[in-house]
């Protein structure tokens, strides 16, 4: 841009802001000194689309649930952004359909995977016992994808790109842990009042905690890649930080999720992370078959006098194994309910968004806690089971085609490719992905903002690393002055 242009804008803009601030004076309304701040952004989001995507994983931590009726809530900003976010990648990629800034993405068999998943969401949609329900999540799903999946995916063929998604997402999230703990500390980090320290940003302790535990991964890795001591000490310091809030979230699916991680993450390295995979589906299925056959699963009723909420952080815990968790019980009242409802529609499903409207009259008087009249409508808390019985067993099988596919692109991008960085990618990728498959045996998170974007962001990454890896197999192949196969 000429200087002289420069200087007749930045004179301009401060003609307008000098008339907008008298307007404000005026009227005494001093938010209209957002309007020319917001004419900047817009300009800028119209030079580069791709503000949208930064501003985005700025807010994700900090987003807020806001509710216009009982029955129509969204998360602000997010909700919004995606939306923009992805009408603006579906513009970046018509306009510039010659440069093709989508190549190479339908030579991915993730994407593929994906792809075939959310085509069986239509399927289930249109078979749904609520088609309006399930065509809003198809929609909801779509701006998803357009968000987390293509705009990183044109992103992060500039590496710089995928870094510096990394460091503007935990630098955000670092900042709402400072303020958590500030205001944590106001009550001696009591375990009563670790969620109103995260209001209105998380709904609790369980949201905030797997989202810190996904943080890590991207700590550690910015750990590795540091050259100076100076910024190795910050990033033990974050690292023990983050560690620290996540004890004092008191959130045992969190805790568990980070060592399983870690295990993931030797795995990998010795190159046993699909036998693995295979093994715990195994366990998995004999688990569920031994619990439903000749009604096992009775044994663990509760008492609905004794299975109450624990204000003691110790009591909380023995109530976990002693099976009086409040929480754990009444996570079984629903999942028994979920294995009856499978067996109704166990091929298509109930269709997507569907389960809280069904569920109450499947299930079983002799577990049900004094939370179970669930005024705030929440799921059944097990994404897997979940998915089952709003989408059918060929959902279910989907879900895990996707996710277990995604382990074994982590495995071989890290075991195969040149690239330090790529590497690195694909290893918290796949550490990340097992932490959200962790937490959601007990919860389903990837139906939320924060968890959902990581979701989908870690196999974004996946799939640029799996393209990235095709690109430098062609290379070496064609510099060889060897035949491959």
């Amino acid at each position: 841009m000429h200087a002289a242009l420069r200087n007749r804008l930045f004179v301009g803009f401060g003609i307008l802001f000098v008339l907008v601030a008298a307007w404000a004076m005026y009227l005494t309304q001093p938010l209209l000194l957002v309007l020319p701040f917001g004419l900047l952004y817009f300009l800028w989001v119209c030079h580069d689309p791709f503000v949208l995507f930064w501003t985005l994983i700025a807010f994700l931590p900090w987003s807020i649930e806001f509710n216009f009726t009982p029955s129509l809530g969204t998360d602000l900003p997010t909700e919004p952004l995606m939306l923009l976010t992805s009408f603006s990648i579906l513009c970046f990629v018509l306009y510039h359909r010659r440069r093709r800034p989508l190549e190479g993405l339908g030579h991915s068999q993730l994407f593929l995977f994906l792809l075939l998943q959310a085509a069986w969401w239509g399927v289930s949609a249109y078979c749904s016992t609520d088609f309006g329900l399930s065509l809003k999540y198809c929609l909801a799903k779509g701006w998803y994808f357009g968000a987390f999946l293509f705009a990183p995916y044109v992103l992060f063929r500039d590496p710089r790109n995928l870094v510096r998604t990394v460091q503007l997402l935990c630098a955000s999230m670092l900042l709402l842990v400072a303020r958590a703990l500030l205001l944590h500390a106001g009550t001696g980090f009591s375990f009563t009042s670790v969620n109103a320290a995260l209001y209105p940003h998380f709904r609790n302790h369980v949201n905030y905690s797997s989202v810190l535990a996904c943080i890590i991964p991207m700590l550690v890795a910015g750990h590795h890649f540091a050259r100076s001591r100076e910024r190795k000490k910050l990033m033990k310091v974050l690292i023990g930080v983050a560690l620290v809030a996540i004890v004092l979230s008191y959130a045992r699916g969190a805790w568990v999720a980070l060592v399983a991680g870690g295990i993931v993450f030797l795995l990998m390295r010795r190159r046993l992370l699909m036998p693995a995979f295979f093994l715990v589906l195994l366990g998995a299925g004999i688990g569920v078959y031994w619990l439903t056959s000749n009604q096992r699963y009775m044994r663990f009723a509760g008492n609905f006098n004794t299975t109450v909420f624990h204000t003691d952080f110790q009591d909380h815990l023995r109530a976990t194994y002693q099976f009086k968790d409040l929480s754990n019980a009444e996570r079984i009242y629903r999942w028994i309910a979920g294995m009856h409802m499978v067996r109704e529609h166990w091929a298509t499903g109930w269709g997507p968004n569907t389960y809280v409207i069904n569920y109450k009259k499947y299930t079983v008087p002799a577990f049900r806690t004094w939370v179970s009249d669930n005024p705030e409508k929440s799921t059944i808390h097990n994404y897997y089971l979940f998915t089952t019985i709003e989408q059918g067993f060929v959902g279910l099988l989907l879900l895990l085609l996707v996710t277990g596919y995604a382990f074994y692109v982590a495995q071989k991008v890290y075991v195969r490719s040149s690239d330090p960085l790529w590497r690195a990618a694909a290893a918290v990728a796949g550490v990340v992905l097992m932490m959200e498959c962790t937490v959601n045996l007990i919860n389903d998170l990837v139906e939320t903002d924060k968890l959902g974007s990581l979701f989908y962001l870690s196999l974004a990454t996946l799939i640029a690393a799996e393209v990235r890896l095709r690109q430098e197999r062609t290379s070496s192949a064609s510099r060889s002055p060897f035949p491959t196969r």
